[in-house]
């Protein structure tokens, strides 16, 4: 295959102009929503999740933190459209790109550290010195606790990154190898296919695993300092 194994994580163009704005409002497409007080089986079965979504994340919150469910809910179904979305083929997956996932976990983070040093300052500060510590540790400690502060955002997007782009790689080299094996052995090609397509499988796990994960963390961090 003389394609670049990293193709498709390259941001399309049209035109010279990027469509990564066009391609993240797509999966609002088939998010349905209705007015009407009967609604049909998805619509039931998607008000079902988001409330099971909400009672989950939301028990440990108190009011405060509760005012961000909008935000998580949007959060978790947005990750995980655009997840879903990438498996498609000939697609792209804008959250392969580690400028998206930083421009979505920086504000969280942000939102979370700052609302916790506004309501709850001397909780906050608490965290970078724990009780009890020992004298001669105690800027070693200091310095420790604000780097592991500032890398969460960092943790958060890297994550999801590593993990969608892992897959995308994996699908890439494992469907490479079963066209190849095709010409040389059948059967070969044929154990090498239900592999893709277990794998295929366990990517959409992966999907939606990731956008849970993404969205749990950043309500832990609100939980932190809320």
């Amino acid at each position: 295959m003389n394609e670049n194994l990293f193709a498709s994580f390259i941001t399309p163009t049209l035109m010279g102009l990027p469509v990564v704005i066009l391609i993240i409002a797509i999966p609002n497409i088939f998010i349905p929503s209705s007015n009407r007080l009967l609604t049909n089986r998805v619509l039931t079965m998607q008000r079902w999740l988001i409330q099971m979504i909400l009672k989950q994340m939301m028990a440990m919150h108190n009011n405060k933190g509760r005012s961000w469910s909008l935000m998580l809910v949007s959060l978790i179904m947005f990750i995980g459209s655009t997840n879903l979305l990438g498996l498609l083929p000939h697609t792209f997956t804008p959250t392969t790109q580690l400028s998206m996932n930083l421009g979505m976990a920086i504000p969280l983070w942000a939102g979370a550290v700052i609302l916790g040093f506004r309501h709850k300052t001397k909780a906050s500060l608490a965290h970078f010195l724990p009780q009890g510590t020992p004298v001669p540790l105690i800027p070693m400690l200091i310095i420790i606790e604000t780097i592991s502060l500032f890398i969460q955002p960092m943790a958060l997007a890297v994550r999801l990154t590593a993990n969608i782009t892992a897959g995308h790689l994996l699908i890439h080299l494992i469907g490479g190898a079963t066209l190849a094996l095709l010409s040389i052995s059948v059967p070969t090609a044929l154990i090498t296919l239900v592999i893709l397509i277990l794998l295929t499988v366990l990517e959409f796990a992966v999907a939606l695993i990731q956008a849970y994960v993404f969205t749990l963390l950043v309500s832990l961090y609100l939980h932190d300092n809320a």
